[in-house]
């Protein structure tokens, strides 16, 4: 299963020169800084704006192939949109917003109504009038009448950014059981890499109206132009592993990560179940020597793979964990005297109260 976008388009001095194409289903997020053309590209793909040329292809669904003439019209694309505006209907409650949508939806379901309002908590919201809602609630009201519109494919143009923090951790919880629970392919726009890091398993850069980039989470976490965008503090690798138990002693997750074993606090959570985990560069330290008598709880050996000049008068080293790569910022002046090189072994140290795990 597939999702393929090429798309080109000029407005004004602007120019869409975009192509992706990744598996489906899954959340591929659109990455970049504002104005690089995200939101443009998803109105593409949902036939809001009209491509100058270019493709859509939703598995066997040809939504637009310019060259064969073929444009199948927005409302008929199985497509539902989540805007940054939730643009409910204000003279309907919320019960009726949902039940619209699933009214008008041209085929078979495959989520009912009332499995919508189960995932998405909306059962004490169903007699209220819209703009009794806050932001997070009329945004998830917005999320489930795209989800009852029955589409192939779910847009969500940046559904958080007009959202405070604490609206923001209210809805996201809702976003990651849509994307567990449901096989629905969505396109995720976000500048916000901490969204991006809890949903998407796909992501594609986008500069000045090109996509220059993309693949998977993990190997696109390390990408230059990512760690440009996001700051030097959040710059780090984003790995995913295997639950392999808990330990009742500490109460700590084990988490099998490559050729090493993580522990992690994350809650209940069964073995064999999948956690993404964010090692940010700043919090590893490096060792030459196997680590003892510390209070640190996570040693994972590898190799240097490379050393990059940083920020500050330090270095990234990149450091292979068995497959996996990960980075740690270190000063230069400690690559110098531990004698860091590609090819050295090496341990990365990580303090478990700085790690984050996400279920996937």
């Amino acid at each position: 299963m597939m999702l393929k976008v090429a798309a080109k388009k000029h407005r004004g001095v602007f120019a869409l020169d975009a192509n992706f194409e990744l598996p489906t289903p899954g959340v591929v997020a659109l990455f970049g800084r504002s104005g690089c053309g995200k939101t443009t590209l998803v109105n593409v793909i949902a036939g809001l704006l009209a491509a100058e040329s270019g493709q859509v292809v939703l598995d066997d669904a040809v939504l637009l192939d310019t060259g064969r003439n073929i444009v199948v019209p927005p409302e008929k694309r199985r497509i539902g949109y989540v805007f940054q505006d939730a643009r409910l209907f204000p003279h309907l409650k919320v019960a009726a917003n949902l039940r619209y949508a699933f009214k008008r939806a041209a085929v078979a379901p495959f989520v009912g109504l009332d499995r919508v309002v189960d995932l998405l908590d909306l059962g004490p919201l169903m007699a209220r009038q819209t703009h009794e809602l806050s932001g997070g609630e009329r945004q998830r009201v917005a999320i489930g009448r795209a989800l009852l519109s029955q589409p192939s494919l779910l847009l969500l143009d940046e559904p958080l950014a007009s959202l405070d923090a604490s609206r923001r951790e209210e809805v996201l919880p809702y976003l990651e059981s849509l994307r567990d629970e449901l096989a629905v392919p969505m396109v995720y726009v976000s500048h916000n890499f901490d969204e991006v890091l809890r949903l998407a398993t796909h992501l594609v850069l986008m500069e000045s109206g090109k996509t220059i980039a993309q693949g998977d989470l993990g190997e696109m976490s390390l990408h230059p132009r990512v760690r440009a965008i996001i700051g030097a503090d959040a710059v780090g690798a984003i790995v995913d592993g295997t639950v392999l138990g808990t330990d009742s002693s500490s109460g700590l997750t084990r988490v099998q990560v490559a050729s090493s074993v993580l522990r992690v606090h994350c809650g209940e959570v069964v073995p064999g179940a999948r956690l993404r985990v964010q090692l940010l560069a700043r919090d590893l330290i490096v060792a030459t020597e196997a680590p003892r008598h510390l209070s640190v709880r996570n040693y994972l050996k590898g190799v240097v793979m490379s050393i990059a000049d940083d920020v500050e008068d330090s270095d990234l080293i990149a450091i292979d964990i068995g497959g996996v790569l990960i980075m740690a910022r270190v000063t230069k002046a400690a690559t110098s005297e531990l004698g860091l090189a590609p090819g050295k072994a090496v341990w990365a140290l990580v303090k478990t109260a700085s790690l984050r795990p996400r279920a996937i």
